[in-house]
């Protein structure tokens, strides 16, 4: 392989959810010495990592109409797609959500020939988690993949093994996240609480995420409000948007718990935001692996979150933090008083969470994808 390759990243919006998350933190790790870096994407309104994607060199492409235009995507976005792979003529596609990743595998087929690109996926979710309808279309085109990419042990096991190729053609990479110069120590901790308008002295819990069914919030809501029977003082912060927030919100409120509640909306600034927080918590139902997790450990927060998808994977009950089930206000509850009555357990589980997110470097995982990258362009 001599030169560099141009390389189309490929996903279905760049919101700030994990998986949008963690293309920006490789792009800035990418290679460019051997890879030139392109993103593209479906939903127009989802572009808030946009900015920094092209701040970082990379240059990005909106598939489904103008930037920032809110709605439904233009439907001629495969045609679009299809008319970019003829003219960038990319050595390689990495998908990433298999809708997007349909429609590469089935058009760069078309291709043909010397003009038709090398294609890897990274699969985020659990199988179980998809629609049927793309959970269907996904299968029947999987194994067009050169190789896939699995964020957890736990993800890579959902992959059919019908759908999949023989040998080492599913790697397992945990990406950590890119906090390289995030603010820490007590003045970032007072200023975070500034911020977000907290008390200084409060103990405070706080989650990071989209506000949907998967991410279940509205346990997390209900552990709250039994927390509070014990620790009145006690605040949870929520930081994301999505489709449930009306209905989160009226939830707060007839629990009788909306002013010990702050919903944060979606925040840029989620690194500066993280010190503020005593305890980090996830009450998902369903997880690959959470980048909002990786970060926290990285700031040296104790966890309490459940047992799902890639989560034990990098977090020991007992050691970083502590694992509840899902769909358990009674079992998360009783985990956050824990963590609320003892300080120096909070200490030691934030301090061995510091320690154990050093395994995983968002650079060292940026090489590990590029091997594959070089495997699959060799071959």
């Amino acid at each position: 392989m001599t030169g560099r390759t141009r390389v189309l990243w490929l996903a279905k919006g760049l919101g700030r959810g994990g998986a949008e998350q963690l293309l920006l933190n490789c792009a800035r790790h990418v290679d460019g010495s051997r890879y030139e870096v392109e993103v593209a994407y479906v939903l127009p309104w989802k572009d808030a990592l946009a900015p920094a994607l092209a701040e970082a060199g990379v240059r990005v492409h909106c598939l489904g109409g103008v930037p920032g235009t809110p709605g439904r995507a233009d439907p001629r976005w495969p045609l679009r797609l299809r008319r970019l792979l003829a003219e960038r003529r990319y050595g390689l596609v990495h998908t990433h959500m298999p809708v997007p990743a349909t429609a590469a595998r089935l058009l760069s087929y078309g291709l043909g020939g010397a003009g038709s690109p090398r294609l890897v996926h990274t699969e985020h979710n659990v199988w179980d988690r998809y629609r049927p309808v793309t959970r269907w279309a996904n299968a029947l085109t999987y194994r067009r993949n050169d190789a896939v990419v699995a964020v957890s042990h736990a993800v890579e096991r959902t992959i059919p093994a019908a759908r999949r190729r023989p040998g080492a053609w599913v790697r397992v990479v945990h990406h950590g996240p890119d906090l390289a110069g995030a603010p820490q120590g007590p003045a970032a901790r007072a200023a975070a609480r500034t911020e977000l308008g907290l008390p200084q002295d409060a103990f405070v819990v706080g989650t990071v995420g989209n506000l949907t069914p998967k991410k279940d919030q509205a346990t997390l809501l209900a552990a709250h409000a039994e927390l509070l029977r014990r620790h009145p003082g006690a605040r949870l912060v929520l930081i994301g948007t999505g489709p449930l927030d009306g209905r989160l919100r009226a939830h707060a409120a007839e629990s009788g718990v909306a002013d010990r509640v702050l919903f944060a909306g979606s925040r840029p600034d989620v690194p500066a935001l993280l010190p503020g927080l005593d305890v980090f918590t996830l009450s998902s139902r369903q997880e690959g692996l959470p980048v909002a997790l990786m970060e926290a450990m990285t700031s040296g927060l104790p966890s309490v979150v459940t047992r799902v998808g890639g989560i034990p994977e990098v977090l020991d009950d007992g050691a970083q933090g502590l694992l509840v089930e899902p769909g358990d206000p009674a079992a998360l509850a009783t985990a956050l008083g824990r963590l609320a009555d003892d300080r120096e357990l909070r200490e030691r589980l934030g301090a061995a969470a510091r320690e154990r997110a050093r395994r995983f470097d968002v650079a060292g995982a940026q090489r590990a994808v590029e091997a594959v990258y070089e495997q699959v362009l060799r071959h």
